[in-house]
């Protein structure tokens, strides 16, 4: 039974207090009819007051029983929004795991004879890009009297020394301006005819460059010679972007990144092989040196052998093409096995991770506030490569080491030492690079050239300061060239093969083309302005000719230590997933702030149960 309110049992009361009173005085006036009736008229208005308060008291309660049925209501509707959080919470989990068994599955992936077949043929477009940045470089004399001897035929008059190397200082960074044009096409050659597609046709490019080069001496044209190094560098850009693009698309996720290095291990190959072919015992003469040039004709040759057996890119055929079954048979023949579907599922996840972004243009890739971090880190990385100074060595190595005190056999004999160390520790460096990290390789390759960029200039400086101390000259040689083989020691460490591999990991399939194109742009020329820039800045700053090289080496380990995130055995919808919250340093620290006291699963499920509407608003 419903109790009454406090104001109507007050009023009650006072009004029986009243009526006792009457009654009262009704009876001590018994004999007073008139006096009767008006108290009677007066209880009569006071019982139609107190069935008015009644009346009003039962509206009250009835109010008050619509409101517990509408809390009622409200707790139902709370209880079952608790049901859909725990149900998406089990959802939530049950995702994880899922997707935890699938990167397992995805990191016991091995390697297969088919895939390391691919994987052959395709990084022969990085030995051709190794083999012509370092087959210009040990006959450079013999170069530059065939430009004298062709000039004093035509004009009748011999060419300063001057301008003899302004010339082949051209010969060196055409290439590079060939590159760049190489590299900003690779995002759309690769989306055009597909990675294997594009890489094929490159190959063309190559037979063309390697003819002219190698018929240059006949036909008595240095012009020729600049046209072959401009078309070389043409087919080499695109290499390097075509090349890393395919090799990270058809890798399994935990070989990713000691495959990736092998991009690397083929252009040191390919630095080798020149330099030894380079020397005067071989092709480093004045006969052979066009032989030694036209000798890039048969990387292109062998890959247009292997390569038509290998498979497109799955993630193209699958994500660009839509052709799933396509994809599917290039996953069973790279993967040897039938069982595939982990494959797939990761594609598909990247391919929903990056659907707005699925068709993205470089201006929509550079304005997009997503992506803008990952290209900047790219670019920069990109840089860290060749505003190293590592490409001065490649380059002037031989003309370095002359410059040191060795003599020009040793010299050429030092810069082949340069090729081996870069072979041996390409090697070195592909087992850890999934082991240790992209990053922290990074961080030691720049630290380490950092340190020996001081150490040549010092021995630069020793040098010239106790230069008339024959032993003190032979010790400064060795100091420097031991400098020179350590500073390289790193450089194939990280900033080596790094730049190419974490450029094609940090994209997802939509932007990656356009990504590559922007950052191989980037890439060659800063190639090209120390190709051309070197031999004027070695006259200018003489034994302080690597400390700007230092300066920019001390600025990429920062930059690498503060915004390069690790990228080891992470799928490229993490790394897209890394960004995108990053980007959104709401959420970021919404995400922290969650971290800390519930688990992951818990948290995503209660950022989603925060989108329920409210039981108020219902």
């Amino acid at each position: 039974m419903v109790s009454l309110p406090p104001s109507l049992q007050k009023q009650v009361s006072v009004m029986s207090s009243n009526l006792n009173a009457k009654l009262d005085e009704l009876q001590q006036r018994g004999d007073r009819q008139l006096e009767t009736t008006v108290a009677l008229c007066e209880i009569r208005t006071q019982l139609q007051e107190l069935t008015k308060s009644v009346e009003s008291c039962q509206s009250e309660v009835s109010e008050v029983k619509r409101d517990m049925v509408a809390i009622k209501h409200e707790l139902d509707t709370v209880q079952q929004v608790k049901e859909e959080i725990e149900e998406l919470r089990e959802y939530v989990d049950r995702l994880e795991e899922h997707s935890h068994r699938r990167k397992l599955r995805l990191l016991e992936q091995g390697l297969t004879v088919f895939l390391s077949y691919s994987i052959l043929a395709a990084v022969l477009g990085m030995l051709q890009f190794g083999y012509n940045t370092g087959v210009i470089n040990a006959p450079e004399v013999n170069i530059e009297n065939f430009m004298k001897d062709v000039y004093k035929d035509r004009y009748g008059e011999d060419i300063s020394d001057d301008s003899v190397k302004k010339l082949y200082s051209v010969a060196v960074s055409i290439f590079a301006i060939g590159g760049m044009l190489g590299g900003f096409s690779g995002g759309i050659i690769a989306n055009r005819f597909g990675r294997k597609g594009g890489l094929l046709l490159n190959n063309v490019l190559g037979i063309v460059g390697a003819c002219l080069m190698g018929f240059t001496k006949l036909a008595e044209s240095y012009e020729m010679l600049f046209f072959g190094r401009f078309i070389i560098g043409v087919n080499c850009g695109l290499n390097t972007s075509l090349v890393p693009m395919y090799i990270s698309e058809i890798a399994p996720l935990n070989l990713r990144g000691g495959l990736g290095t092998v991009n690397q291990l083929a252009v040191t190959v390919g630095l080798l092989v020149s330099q030894v072919l380079g020397i005067e015992q071989i092709l480093g003469t004045n006969d052979g040196w066009p032989v030694l040039l036209g000798l890039a004709i048969c990387p292109a040759i062998l890959q247009l052998l292997l390569l038509p057996v290998c498979p497109e890119s799955p993630r193209y055929l699958l994500i660009t093409k839509q052709w799933e079954e396509e994809a599917r048979k290039a996953l069973r023949r790279l993967r040897a096995s039938n069982q595939v579907e982990e494959d797939i599922e990761e594609m598909r996840a990247e391919e929903r991770a990056q659907q707005a972004e699925s068709t993205i243009s470089m201006t929509e890739l550079i304005c997009s506030p997503t992506l803008r971090a990952p290209l900047v880190i790219g670019v920069v990385m990109q840089l860290s490569q060749q505003l190293s100074g590592i490409n001065a060595v490649f380059y002037y190595s031989t003309n370095l080491f002359t410059s040191s005190g060795l003599t020009d056999e040793s010299a050429k004999f030092a810069t082949i030492g340069i090729g081996a160390i870069m072979v041996c520790m390409t090697l070195v460096s592909i087992p850890l690079m999934d082991r240790t990290g992209r990053r922290t390789l990074h961080l030691y390759g720049l630290g380490g050239m950092f340190i020996f960029s001081i150490f040549i200039t010092i021995s630069f400086l020793i040098k010239e300061f106790f230069g008339y101390v024959q032993e003190m000259i032979d010790w400064m040689s060795y100091l420097s060239v031991v400098s020179t083989l350590s500073f390289v020691v790193f450089f194939a460490v990280g900033p080596g093969s790094i730049p190419w591999m974490i450029t094609a990991e940090l994209f997802s399939q939509g932007p990656r083309p356009a990504a590559m194109s922007i950052a191989v742009l980037v890439n060659w020329m800063a190639n090209f302005l120390v190709g051309i820039g070197f031999p004027s800045m070695k006259t200018s700053l003489e034994n302080y000719t690597f400390l700007p090289f230092s300066a920019f080496l001390a600025i990429f380990w920062i930059f690498t230590y503060k915004k390069v995130p690790e990228t080891k055995n992470k799928t490229f919808e993490e790394i897209l997933a890394l960004f995108r919250h990053g980007n959104d340093r709401s959420m970021l620290n919404c995400v922290n702030a969650l971290e800390g006291h519930i688990p992951p699963a818990e948290s995503a499920a209660l950022m989603v149960a925060e989108e329920k509407p409210h039981p108020d608003s219902l």
